[in-house]
């Protein structure tokens, strides 16, 4: 079994900008760990550290700054910028340093690589092509900034799979144990667990590293997106998936995290957790008892109307009178999911026309949940168009499955033996590289 493109699941992902890469410095690598000189505090060059010969600039430092504020929505003052800056810098020193390995095991990412995760991460934020880019640009952060981050965090990833391979064939016997201890385990509490991992990597920056993870919770608080920051600085792997664990029960949870999840209601974010290599934030999405949480699951397909300006209902233009009269001919006439499919490319529209399994129980929006249920009585039939201020969408229900999502497949059992397999590789080969690094860094 191959484990998976970590890259695919990217939100929007911390952006670091690119930056000049010195030549390599002669001094050799330190055996007993990072050899770290200050930098004359009052230089010219802009220099932040200089890693392995790799430099680290102040551009690159404000980029990440910056970035948070922007993708964070929260307006942020100097101060809390500043508070920000020392893990930043210990952040892209990190990531230096796996930009460098990547490169040494010549491992490359392709342009195609890169356009398709960027794609992923428009399509994760209900983004159209191109969106991204033109926002980016806007905010005044370079595009190229993004790209860099991306090519990282996609070689980083391929890199563990070269490390972890011998470890990532899951066996039927690993999987079985799994499912054993699962059905032993009907009826204990599950939860849905989202991380950012700030690591502690010398007891001196404990302080540092703790003053940063309060400085996040504020904005966590404050209502930015937790996937959105996990993504930009958690340092686990699951900072790929927006910081998602997903269902855990207590053995898989760090004792101290666990202490707070048990008490914590959903939607909360946890004061910093003081765990092995560092501090822990996290948030419980839900909770469930395992092998006990059934559920309706859904096949649609849409196809959605787009309008050219902004819905006035009362006074709609005639390309709004338009797209519902080709609305209601598609309500009036699909019949099976194909005429849908066929119909959602000529609508002009982003939206694609699998939106992917849909929970029923899970859909937020009343009206929504009741026209969905309706449908789900009748498959393959077409709802009546649905009037939304930007488009019309008609939406047709192609099969419906009731499944027990407490017991997970075979499939999920092993991804997460896979994930947590390569978690281990990724700590262990940062902790060797830290130990070999060279690094001159600012006070």
């Amino acid at each position: 079994m191959t484990p998976r493109n970590f890259a695919a699941a990217l939100l929007v992902a911390g952006l670091t900008s690119h930056s000049v890469l010195a030549a390599p410095t002669a001094q050799p690598p330190s055996p007993a760990g990072p050899a770290t000189r200050l930098i004359d505090r009052n230089g010219p060059t802009g220099i932040v550290a200089v890693v392995n010969g790799d430099v680290i600039s102040r551009a690159d430092v404000d980029n990440r700054r910056r970035l948070f504020a922007l993708s964070s929505g929260q307006p942020m003052s100097q101060d809390v910028l500043d508070r920000l800056t020392p893990q930043v810098i210990q952040q892209l020193i990190e990531e230096r340093l796996r930009l460098q390995e990547i490169q040494r095991r010549k491992i490359s990412v392709s342009d195609n690589d890169i356009a398709a995760a960027i794609t992923e991460v428009e399509g994760r934020n209900n983004m159209p092509a191109g969106v991204l880019r033109r926002k980016l640009s806007a905010d005044g952060v370079g595009f190229r900034t993004l790209v860099d981050q991306i090519r990282v965090q996609i070689g980083w990833s391929r890199v563990l799979r070269q490390v972890a391979s011998a470890n990532l064939e899951i066996s039927e016997a690993d999987v079985a144990d799994q499912e054993r201890i699962q059905k032993a385990l009907v009826g204990q509490p599950e939860y849905r667990v989202a991380e950012i991992f700030v690591p502690v990597k010398v007891a001196s920056l404990s302080a540092e590293a703790l003053r940063f993870a309060e400085t996040v919770i504020q904005q966590l608080r404050a209502g930015a997106p937790f996937p959105v920051v996990a993504a930009q600085f958690s340092q686990s792997q699951t900072a790929l998936q927006g910081g998602d664990l997903g269902w855990v029960d207590k053995s898989r949870l760090d004792p101290a995290v666990l202490r707070v999840v048990q008490e914590m209601p959903p939607g909360a974010v946890s004061n910093p957790i003081r765990v092995p290599g560092g501090y822990s934030i996290v948030t419980l999405r839900a909770k469930r008892e395992i092998g006990r949480d059934p559920a309706t699951m859904l096949k649609v397909r849409q196809v959605f109307y787009p309008f050219s300006a902004r819905l006035d209902p009362n006074a709609p233009t005639d390309q709004q009178k338009k797209q519902l009269l080709d609305a209601k001919r598609l309500s009036e006439s699909a019949h099976g999911c194909a005429a849908m499919e066929a119909a959602s490319k000529t609508t002009g529209s982003d939206k694609p026309a699998d939106p992917g399994d849909i929970r029923l129980e899970g859909v937020a929006i009343p009206a929504l949940r009741a026209v969905l249920g309706g449908l789900a009585n009748t498959p393959e039939k077409a709802s009546q168009p649905l009037v939304a201020e930007d488009g019309i969408a008609v939406i047709m229900v192609c099969s419906r499955e009731e499944k027990n999502l407490g017991v997970s497949t075979h499939a999920e059992i092993a991804e997460k033996l896979v994930n947590e397999r390569v978690e281990l590789a990724s700590r262990q080969l940062q902790r060797e590289l830290d130990r070999k690094a060279v690094i001159d860094q600012r006070s």
